[in-house]
């Protein structure tokens, strides 16, 4: 239990100081050894679902990226079972993922252009792009509020992977967010240009919620690899993942690997847990995958906060201190984290792909025309530099 005990305080420690943590833990710090546990289960070929019920396993979700399931074990001699299958590739625990305490809401402003999305040129982007209409962006994350006012007309659809009895398949029509950090998230893509709040990076793209994290910003990496099938079964053209953990995966690696194939744009949050050296690498995955866009995070004044993490493999750098941005039940909230720096750039691609860039083509572009910060070239804090919307769409 100790680990355990160390990641709460940290998080603890993060959220008192106003920053947005997602963290991604191994379950079996957390949980019985002797008892039932959730693993995830890859095959070579297609999934065998009689493998797992033969030693008095339960399925609860197929995950079709990794020809695998997620499956309730009774006990590590079951899981050993499984494991010696035919056509057993790979037998994982699987993990847990964190959220930090959500912070008090502020009540509903007169609609303003926050300044993540006018440092990135988002705003002028819009003169010579239709806001990302049509472009598909799936959140991963604790859901969206469904009601909120600066959201509803761009929320086009949602499933829901988490269960509140992890032994049993998630209702997945209870997308709803019960946290706040999806819609805030969802807030930085594509809330509208109206007359209220905040507006979005791309205003006019269509949001999915796809639940991966509870009420108390926790969930399981098969629920994430569940909510990658989603998005590539459903046509899903951007996924942003603002979460992260320092344990490679290789169900998750793999799930990556495969929707990036399918030509999905995956961005995610590079991690909270910088310390300002360059010599050590603190990229958190699933952003350290190679399929996937790392982003960092700066401030205001372009500098870049002691907590984002940085490493080989930050691509890009957007906004993600004191970032404005909706909440549940029709409020708003500044916040922090490179939870908020990832859908800058998400919303970027959407914007990119709407006029016209090819998926293909558009991480590529996406680094060719940020606006180098710092060291020149490419740097373990930046990235290639600060996303830059109104060049890469204009290009």
């Amino acid at each position: 239990m100790r680990k355990f005990i160390i990641f709460s305080i940290l998080a603890i420690t993060l959220s008192a100081c106003g920053y947005d943590t997602l963290a991604i833990e191994g379950q079996s710090a957390l949980t019985n050894q002797n008892g039932p546990q959730r693993y995830i289960v890859s095959f070579d070929g297609q999934a065998d679902e009689t493998a797992v019920t033969n030693h008095g396993g339960q399925v609860l979700n197929k995950l079709n990226l990794v020809n695998g399931l997620a499956v309730l074990l009774p006990d590590h001699a079951a899981a050993s079972k499984v494991r010696a299958e035919k056509g057993v590739k790979l037998v994982e625990e699987d993990a847990l993922v964190y959220s930090s305490a959500k912070p008090a809401p502020a009540p509903q402003p007169a609609q303003i252009v926050a300044w993540g999305v006018s440092r990135i040129g988002a705003n002028a982007a819009w003169a010579v792009n239709n806001k990302g209409a049509g472009v598909k962006v799936a959140i991963l994350d604790t859901g969206i509020d469904k009601n909120h006012l600066d959201l509803a007309a761009n929320i086009k659809g949602g499933v829901n992977f988490v269960s509140s009895n992890p032994a049993k398949p998630a209702d997945p029509n209870k997308w709803d967010d019960d946290n706040g950090h999806g819609t805030h998230v969802a807030g930085i893509v594509a809330a509208q240009d109206n007359a209220i709040g905040t507006v979005g990076v791309a205003p006019e793209a269509q949001l999915y919620a796809v639940k991966v994290l509870n009420r108390n910003g926790s969930g399981y990496v098969s629920g994430i690899i569940a909510g990658l099938d989603w998005a590539v079964e459903n046509g899903m053209q951007v996924v942003n993942m603002s979460l992260g953990t320092n344990t490679d995966m290789q169900a998750l690696h793999n799930a990556v690997d495969a929707a990036s194939a399918a030509g999905v744009l995956l961005v995610a949050a590079a991690g909270n847990d910088g310390d300002g050296d360059p010599t050590t690498n603190n990229v958190d995955y699933p952003a350290k995958y190679s399929s996937v866009i790392a982003v960092g995070a700066t401030a205001s004044d372009d500098s870049v906060p002691a907590w984002s993490s940085d490493g080989a493999e930050v691509e890009v750098s957007a906004p993600g201190a004191g970032v404005l941005s909706t909440w549940n039940d029709g409020y708003y909230k500044s916040i922090s984290g490179t939870s908020m720096a990832s859908p800058h750039a998400a919303g970027t691609l959407a914007l990119m792909l709407a006029s016209g860039a090819l998926p293909a083509d558009a991480r590529a572009l996406l680094q060719t025309t940020a606006e180098d910060l710092g060291a020149p070239g490419l740097d373990v804090f930046y990235g290639y530099g600060l996303a830059d919307a109104e060049k890469a769409v204009g290009l």
